[in-house]
């Protein structure tokens, strides 16, 4: 038998409050308050690429480094989170050995997002890598701390047995410290989960629960929300949503918390 409700959150924008700082590798220019989706969205064959390094590691490096060789001296992986268009992290890779971007590119975006955010639940690295130019247009930097509201509305959740999922395009380090804090269990937690992997979870969880509801704040959420049963935008965050992300969702909220105004109205609905 099939138990009743399951609510999959997105991490960045959704249950936590982002930082995000970019820096354009051409120019030099730094963007602030800056949407990675978005960036990643403005050309076909884009792509989010997370770097599996604890920031301390960057940031103790010769900023002289060149990026690919600290990723080829310390053996590191690299992910691609979400993306415009086809294109594997062995191509993104290609990219980055071709180019010169330096660590100290890296450091600086990552100093001045923990001066945004210094009460941080994680500091993530990455880049964005252009298959169709075959160059790296932007280095960038995240931080995340939980909204107010997360835990509390986790924990209501919680204590009317609906089991709670992360699916995140961040890494299991970033989210393995909000999963704990919000006592969902590591095995609800989906890593690296791209556009269609968050909509394959939703559609897996759907043959085992009932109703499923998918709540996220990104163009990486749009298939999730289409597929779930109850899809839902958060604009906590603060800034525009894209349109297409708008339509998407049955709901719009601008508070977690109100997500259990619609699970209650899920539940007074089944027993009318």
């Amino acid at each position: 038998m099939k138990k009743k409700i399951a609510v999959v959150f997105d991490s960045a924008g959704t249950l936590l409050r982002m930082y995000r700082v970019a820096k354009e590798t051409s120019t030099g220019n730094i963007l602030e308050n800056i949407e990675s989706t978005l960036l990643v969205a403005k050309r076909p064959r884009r792509a989010l690429v997370v770097i599996h390094a604890e920031p301390v590691s960057v940031t103790s490096t010769d900023p002289r480094t060149e990026l690919r060789k600290f990723i080829a001296d310390n053996r590191l992986k690299i992910d691609i989170s979400c993306s415009s268009g086809p294109i594997s992290t062995e191509e993104a890779m290609k990219i980055i050995n071709e180019q010169n971007v330096l660590v100290g590119d890296v450091i600086e975006v990552i100093d001045l997002v923990h001066r945004s955010c210094p009460e941080n639940y994680y500091i993530a690295a990455g880049l964005i890598v252009d298959g169709q130019l075959q160059f790296i247009p932007y280095v960038l930097s995240t931080a995340g701390k939980l909204y107010s509201n997360a835990f509390r509305t986790i924990k209501i959740l919680h204590s009317r047995d609906i089991d709670t999922y992360i699916a995140s395009g961040d890494t299991m380090r970033s989210l393995r410290k909000v999963a704990e804090k919000l006592c969902i269990p590591l095995t609800n937690v989906f890593d690296i989960a791209t556009t269609h992997e968050k909509a394959n979870i939703v559609l897996a969880l759907k043959e085992k629960y009932e109703i499923v509801l998918m709540i996220g704040d990104g163009l990486n959420d749009i298939r999730a929300l289409e597929v779930a049963d109850v899809g839902i935008v958060t604009t906590q965050q603060g800034d525009k949503r894209p349109q297409r992300l708008l339509e998407a969702a049955d709901h719009v909220i601008c508070d977690i918390i109100e997500v259990i105004d619609i699970v209650d109205s899920l539940s007074a609905y089944d027993h009318r």
